[in-house]
């Protein structure tokens, strides 16, 4: 049975997707085979020696040490796509507050409790709504950062809302293209795209090229009365930069929810607490699409949504399978192969893959293998893990 430890409340719908028979479910226990957590800020030393897998039900793994996983040979999976239609909702919201004064129309509507006569409000406030006039979203231009499974799905909103849509992301995958309309923009630099668009929304993971993008520089090129949403991750912003660039009218108004003290009481600034993925929804699609992965591995070694090791998929043959994780450094697959070979041990079908300085490799094999066996296999030079998988 394998035992697996969740360090966050997880949908039960995902949890039900771990069959009793087979999983124990538990928020303590000190040998789990696997973690699944969402927001926990995870410590290495959380991560006891057999932990073989780690799932994140949700999209950005910032809380979880990755590259010290890597190098203990545990793959982290993430939940990508799964909370995209609610932070794209909450994005369409927030697009709708920066075009009409819809927040501060509540606010005076709200500071009107004394008045007890409803014909004499009536005419206050239709005396007092051009106030709260705004702009159509129809017409304007909408730039998107980061084309991914949430930034297409924004765009093809935008667009049914007749805004023209401009786009960039440099890291475009093939299946993101697929997804996104052909009348998508796409520009060829990031200060085009401030330059055009009307509104500038983020969809992009926390990379160290990613850190701190929206600088004092970037915001330089904004065109006049541009309104910035950040949705995606806060490390992206230059917070102080943002506070510049309101000041001088380079930008009209910010709308994140990623709220700080320095931008509280703002009339230019639109803040809300992280709730992006806050869906009962996306909660279940996150847990569902983590536990699956989860499963998936620990029964078959398949790897699936890994933010550390390579996709690889390997359908069963056989009844034993290897599952062998190693640095990604030449002949070390061929020892392996070499060793189990003088043990007239018969292959049945393999896939090896590598990313970065990563190898990942799945063995089927006819046949049983010893302890001993194993052990030589896991004393390789190179190699940092290696488990049989019935």
């Amino acid at each position: 049975m394998y035992k697996v430890l969740t360090l966050n409340q997880i949908s039960t719908i995902g949890l039900d997707r771990l069959p009793p028979e087979s999983y124990e479910i538990t928020n303590e226990c000190a040998a789990p085979d696997a973690i699944l957590l969402r927001s926990h800020k995870l410590q290495v030393d959380d991560i006891a020696p057999s932990v073989k897998a780690i799932g994140r039900a949700g999209a950005g793994t910032n809380n979880i040490p990755v590259a010290a996983c890597t190098n203990l040979g545990i793959p982290v999976f993430n939940s990508p796509g799964a909370n995209a239609n609610a932070v794209k909702e909450l994005v369409i919201a927030g697009l709708a507050l920066g075009s009409r004064g819809i927040l501060p129309g509540i606010a005076y509507v709200n500071s009107l409790g004394h008045m007890d006569d409803a014909g004499e409000m009536a005419k206050l406030l239709e005396k007092e709504k051009k106030r709260f006039k705004g702009n159509e979203l129809a017409g304007r231009t909408l730039g998107i950062i980061g084309l991914g499974a949430i930034g297409s799905l924004i765009a093809n909103a935008a667009l049914s809302l007749n805004m023209h849509v401009i786009g960039y992301d440099p890291a475009l995958s093939v299946d993101a293209a697929w997804r996104l309309p052909s009348s998508v923009k796409k520009m060829e630099n990031i200060n085009s795209l401030f330059a055009k668009a009307d509104y500038i929304t983020l969809h992009l993971p926390v990379l160290d090229s990613t850190r701190g993008l929206v600088n004092t520089d970037l915001l330089a090129n904004c065109k006049p009365g541009c309104c910035l949403l950040n949705f995606a991750r806060e490390e992206i912003v230059d917070v102080d930069a943002v506070i510049a660039a309101l000041d001088k009218g380079l930008l009209r108004q910010f709308i994140t929810d990623f709220p700080v003290p320095s931008l509280n009481g703002r009339d230019d600034v639109i803040l809300m607490p992280h709730i992006g993925a806050s869906t009962d929804e996306a909660e279940d699609n996150c847990a569902v699409m983590a536990a699956d992965q989860i499963a998936d591995f620990l029964q078959n070694g398949n790897i699936k949504n890994s933010v550390n090791f390579p996709s690889l998929q390997l359908e069963r043959s056989g009844h034993c399978r290897l599952a062998v994780a190693n640095h990604n450094v030449p002949k070390i697959l061929g020892r392996i192969l070499s060793i189990l070979a003088d043990a007239d041990i018969n292959i049945l079908d393999m896939l090896n893959k590598s990313r970065d300085e990563i190898a990942y490799n799945l063995i089927d094999l006819d046949g049983e293998i010893s302890v001993e066996l194993l052990a030589e296999l896991a004393a390789l030079e190179g190699v940092i893990n290696v488990r049989v998988i019935h």
